[in-house]
Formats: C-alpha cells, sequence, structure tokens
C-alpha cells in the first residue's frame, strides 16, 4: 500500500501561481511514474502531469509552458508549480503514484480555485 498526502492548493487569483506538493508512504519503493491529475465540477477526470523515476515528463497541451512537475526520489515527492493561472485551472488536484506493474495509488485531493 502506498498513501499519498497532497498540500498547497488554495485560491489565487488569475496570472497567479501555487505550488503543489505531494509525499508518498508505505511501499512506495517501487514506484515508477508520479504526478497529477485533476477534476473539474461536471468534467471527467483528467491528466494534468506525471514523470517518471528516470525524470521524463508528461503534459497536459493545456498546461505546457505554464505548469512544471518535479520529484525527489530519495524523499518520495511529487510537486508541481503551477504558473499563470487561469479560472479554467480550477479542479480539485490528485496526486498519482504508479508501481512497476501499473498500479495506480491516488491521493485525496487538494482543491485549487482560480478566481477572474
Amino acid at each position: 500500500q502506498v498513501q499519498l498526502v497532497e498540500s498547497g492548493g488554495g485560491l489565487v487569483q488569475a496570472g497567479g501561481s501555487l505550488r503543489l506538493s505531494c509525499a508518498a508512504s508505505g511501499s512506495s519503493f517501487n514506484t515508477n511514474a508520479m504526478g497529477w491529475y485533476r477534476q473539474a465540477p461536471g468534467k471527467q477526470r483528467e491528466l494534468v502531469a506525471t514523470i517518471t523515476r528516470g525524470g521524463d515528463t508528461n503534459y497536459a497541451n493545456s498546461v505546457k509552458g505554464r505548469f512544471t512537475i518535479s520529484r525527489d526520489n530519495a524523499k518520495n515527492t511529487v510537486n508541481l508549480l503551477m504558473n499563470s493561472l487561469k479560472p479554467e485551472d480550477t479542479a480539485v488536484y490528485y496526486c498519482i503514484s504508479r508501481n512497476a506493474i501499473n498500479y495506480t495509488y491516488w491521493g485525496q485531493g487538494t482543491q485549487v480555485t482560480v478566481s477572474s
């Protein structure tokens, strides 16, 4: 089992920045990819960004150039720096951890609200 704890959500004005953090504990030694998904009201959950243990990243087109994902393998943490936030970025953001057999663990989620 892997436990994921997110922090850093909140309310920000459009154009502002937020930094999300996620710490993994438990059986996280075989974690491969970590990352973030989000779900806005009335919409399906969608990928935001992922990063592998080796540092390869993948971003949704909607956040490329604005969001940066990073991780610390030694600490089992993943961060998401979100710049130039837009109202359409408003959502609950979920941290994920995916192991070597592609099983995905999910965090509880943290709310990000961007006001116009």
